[in-house]
């Protein structure tokens, strides 16, 4: 069986007021549009045609969440646990209120997820830079004292990412912090130009954070249209700017280290974070083939992208999944064969008896179902 869903964008601040619009080809409501999630969720199911809810169908069974997502401003720095360490915190918040928002846990399951850009440009950040080019990135800062006290501590013994970001964190850092901020603006370096520009444009936007300079310490990657990232259990990673398809573990849990006015935890951030150093890899669109895999190491969901250009395309999937239209005329059909539109911005949903789609038309769709 198959369900059209729908849903009302999100109004998060960092929300892009045109993108969203101009994806489904609409004037812009003036306001912020963030996300559009596509899921059974409790926070936001999804709506289907008939004026139910996803959840209604499903019984909130979904493993992932599937959503559409614009920023105009950064997202907050943040990192999500693994399984074991998701219940072992939602066992120690036992205590809290659903909705107290000093809770870190929300539920007991991880949140790793997968981005890939519909935007020409979606710019993120996506774990930690090795520590030697960080070190040749903060030569370019000069070396007043806040800076003089951040290469200490990234040139010392031990786990140096980790001690400094606990210190940035701290809160006794602050007039350090400020003077790294403020040696952003004259520093100049062929290597890192896109990096110091980026962190640049994060601090206008977030004055005297220290996520600003956790950003410092991160990768700086540049999405083009069809590419992806995975970002696993324990990566500190933040949106910055741009239109994707974003699929993720049905999870809330998330800690944050910068970039936010929401509740931070340091030391719970500490205890999740994973400080090996390392590029996050660029999952790219095929090089041939109507149908791009993006490969992740879970169960919770894969994600698909087919590019139709007439001719129809025929796809097995697993388990309950949903056809997402990002462009061009889409139809798809199932086991009754009867083809239904995609509004581009719009979701069909196909229920566990499904084995095989057919999509067809000239366009864009990616396809979401637990991963196998």
């Amino acid at each position: 069986m198959l369900l059209s869903l729908s849903n009302t964008p999100r109004d998060y601040a960092w929300g892009s007021t045109t993108l969203l619009a101009d994806l489904e080809g609409r004037e812009p409501v003036g306001t912020p549009e963030a996300e559009v999630w596509f899921g059974d969720h409790p926070g936001d199911p999804a709506e289907v045609a008939d004026g139910t809810t996803l959840d209604a169908v499903t019984g909130g069974t979904l493993p992932y969440l599937l959503k559409l997502l614009a920023a105009a401003d950064p997202l907050s720095i943040q990192v999500h646990p693994t399984v074991a360490q998701a219940r072992d915190g939602w066992t120690r918040e036992a205590g809290l209120a659903a909705d107290d928002p000093q809770r870190n846990y929300r539920d007991e399951n991880h949140k790793p997820e997968l981005i890939v850009a519909l935007s020409d440009r979606f710019e993120a950040l996506g774990g930690l830079r090795p520590v030697p080019d960080t070190l040749r990135l903060v030569e370019a800062l000069g070396s007043s004292h806040g800076i003089a006290a951040l290469r200490e501590r990234l040139g010392g013994e031990g786990d140096v990412l980790r001690d400094a970001i606990a210190w940035l964190l701290s809160g006794a850092a602050q007039a350090e912090v400020d003077d790294i901020i403020a040696a952003l603006s004259g520093a100049t370096s062929d290597e890192f130009a896109a990096e110091l520009d980026a962190v640049r444009s994060i601090a206008a936007r977030n004055p005297g954070d220290p996520g600003v300079v956790v950003a410092l310490l991160m990768n700086f990657i540049v999405l083009r249209h069809g590419e992806g990232i995975f970002l696993r259990a324990g990566l500190l990673h933040a949106y910055v700017s741009g239109l994707g398809v974003e699929i993720m573990a049905a999870s809330d849990n998330v800690l944050r280290g910068g970039l936010t006015p929401k509740h931070i935890d340091v030391p719970e951030l500490l205890s999740v974070l994973d400080t090996t150093p390392g590029v996050v890899p660029v999952l790219r669109p095929a090089a041939s083939g109507a149908v791009t895999a993006y490969p992740v190491d879970v169960p919770d969901f894969a994600l698909r992208r087919v590019a139709l250009s007439g001719t129809p395309v025929a796809v097995e999937i697993s388990g309950p999944a949903m056809v997402l239209a990002t462009g061009g005329e889409v139809s798809v059909e199932g086991v009754d064969a009867v083809a239904r539109a995609i509004p581009v911005g719009k979701a069909v949903f196909a229920t566990a008896d499904e084995k095989a789609l057919v999509l067809s038309g000239t366009g864009e769709a990616f396809i979401a179902h637990p991963g196998v």
